[in-house]
């Protein structure tokens, strides 16, 4: 074994502390949950075969190739795995050379934890294969590129300057922040760097685990798109245990936390989760193979028996029973479990997130409820605060965020909200604000909600007080909404639905959702179409609008019945 303190990056010397370059495997992961006789090792291995013969498929990564090696042996696979990091690495050389900064550094460094960890694991798996160049060169370009992450404004490639704005370096809440911990770590252990353990173990972990401990009922203050983040994050825990002793899941509730709340997150249908914060990937936010791996992931590591029940049971009802897309095939190999205990909750409150979800049952033809009261911090939030998406069969009342292009319009307009108009403008709800609620379940389902929301208007003058109440019970929901308004501005209260309203006075039905507006007594209602705003963001979706004099709202929602238009109201 030899031991380095610096190491030549054309031409730059850098400080390693103490890397190896010929140590036995130093990275450890417990693969003991693998079968190689199961289905889903025998598909995943199917998947990297037909990248060695030459066919990857779609973001098939070294990782993969390497996890064969590890698990079966073969060269074949030890060398796609090499020749896949030499081309990175010899990629980064060359843009490096070109005074550019490499692809690793792209978009603020998000792809670190995906680059740096497939050259780590191969780093160390595949060590004896690799020639001493490989060695002293990959291990020169992984350590500046962790070094840069968390040295921002000092960061540079080849002597040359290349400070970045150091995007959530400190903000563990960010799905950034465990890219930049994947790096470090698999780093950390494949080169055995005693500096870098110690400064994940004194100045990122501690952070890590405190932020979490703050975050009670799981989920993400991101949201339900990015808070899929935490899919890596639990993937890390499993790491930092077998390579530490140390289990991270256990430090604080947040993990376990988290299988329920994505338990209670999925509509009954259960091809759907709740569409909470910026949806990116898909505007609506259809059960994929990343849900199904958070859960797997928390699954892995949770203490709880009872949780790891119900997630067996959730992976193994909801509509992706296994995994769709090769790169994930990997992660389908964590085990799922036996039997499975259908949950028996019929609501669940994320504090830490201010996300309530509650439902009439646990069968497929149930009424789900979601709603939002809490804390608006992250930048993949939304101004829906005192939002509602109400589900039966299908989207009956949602934001109508999922029927656009973009999957990240965050305004108040597009939610189920009270909207405060001045002067033809929309006041808009302020981050870094924290609304709160009380929950009050009674008898036979019945569920009560008092939202205090005059937070997310962060003291304006011209909103005093904003105050929504819930009734949910057979069925019907009851939304009743109490205001104090400066002079000049306007309430409106908005409800997004898929389908085109028809209104008859002061109802209006709108699919199979029934709008029968209670207060105030002078009410009119109007519609938006979504489309004819922006047909190329807006790909459908109205809007209801409801106005009148008064500082109160009070509509009831419930599912549409001929009963209900029986007096000539089609």
């Amino acid at each position: 074994m030899r031991t380095l303190s610096v190491l030549p990056l054309l031409g730059v010397l850098i400080t390693l502390g103490s890397v190896s370059t010929s140590a036995p495997a130093a990275i450890t992961l417990d693969l003991s949950y693998v079968n190689t006789a199961s289905p889903s090792y025998i598909r995943f291995k199917n998947w990297v075969d037909q990248a060695v013969a030459g066919n990857p498929g779609y973001a098939f990564s070294a990782t993969d190739a390497a996890y064969v090696y590890r698990v079966q042996g073969g060269a074949a696979y030890a060398n796609l795995a090499i020749q896949m990091v030499e081309a990175q690495v010899v990629a980064a050389e060359a843009a490096i050379a070109a005074n550019q900064v490499p692809e690793v550094a792209g978009d603020q460094y998000l792809y670190v934890g995906g680059m740096i960890g497939d050259l780590a694991l191969v780093y160390d798996w595949c060590n004896p294969l690799l020639t001493p160049s490989q060695r002293t060169r990959w291990a020169a370009y992984a350590e500046q590129a962790v070094w840069n992450v968390w040295h921002h404004d000092t960061a540079s490639w080849g002597g040359h300057p290349a400070p970045w704005a150091g995007w959530s370096i400190d903000n563990p809440g960010n799905n950034y922040h465990y890219s930049f911990l994947e790096a470090t770590m698999y780093w950390t252990f494949a080169s055995n760097s005693s500096p870098w353990r110690t400064f994940l173990e004194t100045q990122k972990i501690p952070p890590l685990t405190a932020y979490f401990a703050a975050l009670p009922g799981g989920g993400s203050r991101e949201g339900t798109g990015y808070g899929l983040s935490h899919q890596r994050l639990f993937e890390l825990y499993r790491f930092w245990r077998d390579n530490t002793g140390t289990n991270l899941a256990t430090q604080n509730t947040h993990l376990n936390d988290s299988l329920d709340y994505w338990i209670h997150a999925t509509v009954p249908t259960r091809d759907f989760v709740a569409p909470l914060g910026d949806q990116a990937r898909v505007s609506e936010p259809a059960i994929y193979d990343y849900h199904r791996n958070v859960v797997l992931q928390a699954r892995a590591m949770s203490n709880n028996a009872a949780a790891q029940q119900r997630a067996t049971w959730w992976l193994s009802n909801i509509s992706m029973p296994q995994m769709s897309s090769g790169f994930n095939f990997r992660h389908d190999m964590l085990p799922v479990g036996s039997g499975g205990q259908v949950p028996t909750a019929l609501y669940y409150r994320a504090t830490g997130t201010g996300a309530l979800f509650a439902r009439t049952a646990w069968d497929t033809n149930a009424m789900w409820l979601s709603f939002m009261a809490g804390p608006y911090l992250e930048s993949h939030a939304h101004q829906d605060q005192g939002s509602f998406t109400l589900y039966a069969h299908h989207w009956l009342a949602v934001t109508e965020n999922i029927w656009t292009h973009s999957g990240i319009q965050q305004g108040t307009d597009v939610h189920n909200v009270v909207r405060f108009v001045k002067n033809g403008q929309t006041i808009n709800q302020r981050d870094n604000t924290t609304s709160n609620m009380t929950v009050t379940p009674g008898a036979n389902g019945v569920l009560d909600v008092s939202a205090n929301l005059t937070p997310a208007y962060a003291g304006n003058p011209d909103i005093t007080s904003w105050q929504r109440t819930l009734h949910f019970a057979n069925r019907v929901l009851r939304v009743s909404d109490q205001f104090a308004i400066g002079s000049g501005v306007q309430a409106v209260f908005q409800l997004n639905v898929p389908s085109m309203p028809v209104i008859s006075g002061h109802t209006a039905r709108a699919g199979d959702l029934a709008i029968n507006v209670l207060t105030p007594a002078n009410a009119t209602l109007t519609l938006v179409d979504w489309h004819s705003l922006d047909n190329d963001e807006f790909r459908s979706g109205w809007k209801l609008e409801v106005r009148g004099n008064g500082n109160q709202f009070v509509v009831d929602l419930s599912e549409a019945s001929d009963a209900i238009f029986a007096n000539g109201f089609q």
